[in-house]
């Protein structure tokens, strides 16, 4: 069974948790969803209650490099999704293993006045699919896991 790395905003703002829930729920038909909490509704702005920081990042990168395939949905500008890409994108590069990169989407819905930062929609390590709802969203996801299967 897969594990699967969801990322998404949390202490950038909650506003698609909506969203991430129906895609953690996709998701969960392909694998072991580890960061299922990202969708909690009830998960507010300042992140998980009664846990340090160091503790959250610690496990989140536990969980990271524990997983084979990484989903962030990158809408909702966000320190720390842009954080988990960068560093599972350098481990990718530069981790001796079995020569296969661990697959990473980026889920993106175009916005009038805001566009895909170049550093991801440039990058040659990720995949990155625009959708405009989540039956979309959906159908980039499968089509995702049919290319790493």
């Amino acid at each position: 069974m897969k594990k699967i790395y969801f990322a998404g905003s949390i202490r950038g703002g909650r506003e698609d948790v909506e969203i991430y829930r129906g895609i953690v729920e996709h998701l969960k038909t392909y694998g072991n969803v580890l960061t299922e909490h990202v969708a909690d509704k009830n998960l507010i702005l300042k992140g998980e209650d009664g846990l340090t920081d160091r503790w959250i990042h610690d496990r989140d990168m536990d969980w990271l490099s524990g997983s084979n395939v990484v989903v962030a949905e990158v809408t909702r500008a966000s320190l720390g999704v842009g954080y988990e890409i960068g560093r599972i994108v350098e481990r990718n590069l530069w981790t001796p293993g079995n020569g296969k990169r661990k697959p990473i989407l980026c889920l993106y819905r175009p916005q009038i006045d805001k566009r895909l930062s170049a550093m991801i929609a440039g990058s040659p390590t990720l995949s990155h699919f625009e959708y405009e709802n989540l039956e979309q969203a959906k159908s980039g996801i499968d089509d995702f896991f049919d290319s790493i299967t």
